[in-house]
């Protein structure tokens, strides 16, 4: 099918000057703290907060939930757009947890790029494993930071090594620290073999003061630590690791970067790769594997649903990444899904809880959509010439609880909270279509249920009991199948909102004995994060085990 291509000419120069991308790390490795960084080097703040604010502190810009400022950790992705250098940076962060994994996986569906936080005291943590294991799945480029390398740590040496052997990528450091992890004196940047020493400033609330020698100083001034770096880069050189950037943009390398971002060291440098190294807004695939123009009509998709970030307005926002053509606030769009219109008159960019009015926005921006009513995750909007993007896939849920309102006079309070956490993919809820009134939720991990609570106590006012329901798997089934589970002990067939039907079971290994007596018998994984296209014909579906 041909597309007519948009008229508006600035909209290829314009998605060149895009960068688009998320940060993603395991919990307490400083992804939000570089995050703030990056606001702070950018200009957009103008002091840099700290994650648990002391009195009189300012707190990061991107934890805005409460529950977030209690805990010190992210509980959910955030989108922050400012310029750098004559770019626009759409930088969405991430929660590190993996009970949260889900919603970083459908932030990742939106961005041209990620960086990689690791502790250098810590390196690849397997709780994490599995978000750096989907950015290799999708090819996604990834840049590596090794941060805290102000404090004690393990040999970046063998960082590399554990990179390349535990994610599948090729490091392949730009910068290399002179000293080892905790007397941090600075780096040795390999595209030039200058050395940058940095000075630390109060709290690292202000950007770090930066000296630029040449390798004659430097080894001068300092000495024998010096003379290992040097000695480290040039065994690098002889190994061949270094920058690439044809295997980064393919996704089979990542140029390294090594820094400390509470003291702001090397802060800079990751900032300047992002904008140098990270690919533009691109042409992306449509749900039949044809790439879309940039210069075609408007086209995007909805990869997040938030409600209550503005709790004076108590509303909810729809982000969706623009994909193709120019966006103009106001402008009729129609609902892929549905075919129906969709006007578009309250558009926002956001940074983080804050919003402003939109009036245009490029291939590779976020747009907010307020009070979006009967937008979905995953649903496109488009203008003239229609398009579907792919679906975004879930996460297999481990953990099932069922849940009631504490207090029955506040059961409309609990349903309406109820809908928009389902929406926002806080959790999956599943529903009995038999007629039971009692909601069981699905999840990744345990603090899913938490926050689920929190916000409903919180926002919605209905405080829930939550009791953990003795499931440890589901498998989508069809309705001739569910009417012989519905016979089986152990086994629980409830719906999710789309319709799907899924099998809930008490035990594996009960699952596996149906599925080996009853070949012909609908029990087909659940769509995960590398499990997103439907079981071949003719496979038995049983036998794909996440």
């Amino acid at each position: 099918m041909s597309l007519e291509l948009a008229a508006d000419p600035a909209v290829p120069a314009e998605a060149a000057r895009r960068r688009t991308f998320a940060i993603i790390s395991h919990p307490d490795a400083g992804k939000t703290t570089l995050t703030e960084k990056f606001l702070l080097y950018a200009g957009a703040v103008a002091e840099a907060g700290a994650v648990k604010a002391r009195a009189g502190r300012r707190r990061v810009t991107s934890d805005w939930m409460d529950l977030e400022q209690q805990r010190g950790i992210s509980i959910t992705s955030t989108v922050l757009q400012f310029t750098y250098r004559d770019h626009v940076v759409n930088l969405l962060d991430t929660p590190g947890h993996r009970d949260f994994s889900e919603d970083t996986y459908r932030v990742l569906a939106a961005a041209n790029a990620a960086i990689m936080v690791l502790d250098v005291a810590k390196g690849v943590e397997a709780q994490t494993l599995k978000l750096f294991e989907v950015c290799r799945a999708r090819s996604l480029p990834v840049l590596t930071f090794l941060n805290k390398y102000d404090r004690p740590g393990r040999d970046p040496l063998e960082l590399l090594d554990e990179i390349e052997a535990q994610i599948g990528l090729r490091p392949t450091p730009v910068t290399w620290p002179v000293g080892i992890p905790g007397d941090f004196r600075g780096v040795v940047d390999r595209r030039d073999g200058s050395f940058v020493r940095y000075r630390r400033t109060a709290h690292g609330a202000t950007a770090a003061p930066e000296e630029r020698f040449d390798p004659e100083r430097a080894a001068a001034e300092e000495g024998d630590v010096w003379r290992q770096a040097h000695e480290a880069a040039a065994l690098l050189d002889e190994v061949g690791a270094t920058l690439d950037v044809a295997s980064f943009l393919a996704g089979e390398s990542s140029p390294l970067f090594v820094g400390s971002a509470l003291t702001n060291f090397g802060v800079r440098h990751l900032l300047d790769a992002v904008v140098d190294l990270a690919p533009p807004a691109e042409p992306r695939p449509d749900e039949e594997g044809l790439l879309r123009p940039l210069e075609a009509p408007f086209a995007g998709f909805v990869f997040k649903i938030q409600a209550n970030m503005d709790p004076a307005h108590r509303d909810h926002v729809a982000f969706v990444r623009v994909c193709s053509g120019r966006f103009t606030r106001g402008m009729t769009l129609v609902h892929g899904p549905s075919g129906r219109p969709f006007s578009t008159k309250y558009a926002a960019s956001i940074f983080g809880s804050q919003r402003d009015t939109i009036d245009v926005a490029y291939p590779g921006d976020v747009v907010g959509l307020v009070n979006a009513g009967g937008l979905q995750i995953g649903d496109t909007l488009y203008d003239a010439q229609p398009v579907a993007f792919p679906p975004i896939a879930t996460f297999a849920p481990e953990l099932f609880a069922s849940v009631r309102p504490r207090d029955t006079g506040r059961y409309k309070q609990f349903r309406r909270g109820l809908s928009q956490l389902e929406r926002e993919g806080v959790v999956q809820v599943l529903r009995d279509p038999d007629g039971d009134p009692v909601p069981v939720l699905a999840a990744v991990g345990a603090m899913q249920f938490e926050v689920f609570a929190h916000r409903l106590a919180h926002e919605f006012g209905a405080e829930v009991d939550l009791a953990s329901a003795p499931y440890k798997l589901a498998r989508r089934t069809d309705q001739r199948t569910s009417g012989h589970l519905r016979q089986v002990r152990g086994t629980r067939v409830l719906a999710r909102a789309d319709g799907t039907l899924l099998a809930l079971f008490d035990s594996p290994y009960r699952m596996e004995r149906l599925a080996q007596d009853h070949p012909d018998w609908c029990l087909a994984p659940v769509l995960s994060a590398d499990s997103a296209s439907p079981v071949p014909p003719g496979e038995n579906p049983a036998a794909r085990i996440e």
